[in-house]
């Protein structure tokens, strides 16, 4: 299929405007709110994880999709909304598995999730395709697409017999590039300040659970991103540090080893993944499709009149995924 040609409100101007309308403001959804029930699964090393899946789905469903959302987000994030309601137009099965930590209860482990969590992606797709009858295909929204390439990269020629097809949405492939600009100006002002508002205090109670596992000081001090990732998510998941932990777990050095169609999709306007710092098409392999509109912003992308929708999106992704699956 072509491209993904998103076009902006023009009362919508530039990637800020386009990311904090869509997350606040814009229509999820036609209809009644997508209801989820939720199942608990016990993992291997003794803690849980909640997934999510839509209500009213077909016995007979075609296809499941399954979402694994961005830093901080769950089934309540507008994105989350948004697929679920162009799945339950399409007929087709959907789960929202929750990073450790996400669903609204903390996890029992010392452990949370991170950008790189690709085993964890691997248990839950290898659960899902176990019980379901359903081809699966999996879309992974900012952090969660970065992990979900991780793990199809990790997995190589095995992966097709897990996933018919994986999407990235908005996702920082390379973290370095955008964690330093996450931690500048007014994105750190705003959204990584957003994100450490909930990210600091849960890291907190995890140390209450666990006293001792890090330095408690540094991460009720963390004013950045990069901070955080210092004092908590790199000693906690096996890094040396931040800059070991971005350099590890950045799905961009590996697109060419990609064995399942993907597609890559980010906004030249993303207020913090730089267009420009992102591999061009000489630097993936043959399976995949890179979709790089101009505008949209962070996994924004509204469009039509006031207040404006974001299903268009999430239904350009889902009919790419169905068609190369």
């Amino acid at each position: 299929m072509a491209a993904f040609d998103y076009r902006p409100p023009w009362w919508l101007p530039g990637g800020n405007a386009q990311t904090i309308w869509a997350a606040l403001h814009a229509r999820r959804f036609d209809g009644e709110p997508p209801r989820f029930a939720r199942e608990r699964w016990a993992t291997p090393d003794g803690d849980f994880i909640d997934v999510d899946h839509l209500e009213g789905s077909p016995a007979d469903a075609p296809r499941r999709l399954v979402l694994f959302h961005g830093l901080e987000g769950s089934s309540e994030s507008q994105y989350a909304q948004a697929f679920a309601a162009v799945a339950r137009a399409r007929g087709w099965a959907y789960s929202v598995p929750h990073f450790r930590g996400c669903s609204g209860e903390l996890n029992h482990a010392p452990r949370a999730y991170h950008s790189g969590d690709y085993e964890e992606i691997g248990w839950i797709l290898e659960r899902l395709r176990a019980t379901s009858p359903q081809p699966l295909l999996a879309v992974g929204i900012s952090l969660g697409g970065n992990a979900l390439l991780r793990w199809a990269q990790e997995a190589g020629d095995s992966a097709a017999a897990t996933a018919a097809a994986v999407a990235s949405v908005c996702s920082p492939i390379d973290l370095a590039s955008a964690g330093r600009a996450i931690d500048r100006g007014f994105n750190r002002q705003v959204y990584a300040r957003m994100f450490l508002s909930t990210m600091v205090p849960k890291a907190l109670r995890k140390w209450q659970q666990h006293p001792g596992l890090f330095d408690r000081e540094r991460v009720a001090a963390a004013r950045t991103i990069h901070a955080f990732d210092n004092a908590f998510t790199a000693p906690l998941h096996g890094f040396r540090d931040t800059a070991d932990y971005w350099q590890r777990a950045s799905a961009a050095p590996h697109l060419a080893r990609l064995r399942v169609p993907a597609l890559v999709l980010n906004a030249g306007n993303d207020p913090f993944v730089p267009a420009h710092e992102l591999p061009g098409a000489h630097q993936v392999g043959p399976r995949v499709t890179l979709w790089r509109p101009a505008g949209g912003g962070h996994v924004g992308f509204p469009h039509g009149g006031f207040p404006a929708r974001v299903q268009q999106m999430p239904a350009a992704v889902s009919a790419w995924l169905a068609e190369h699956a």
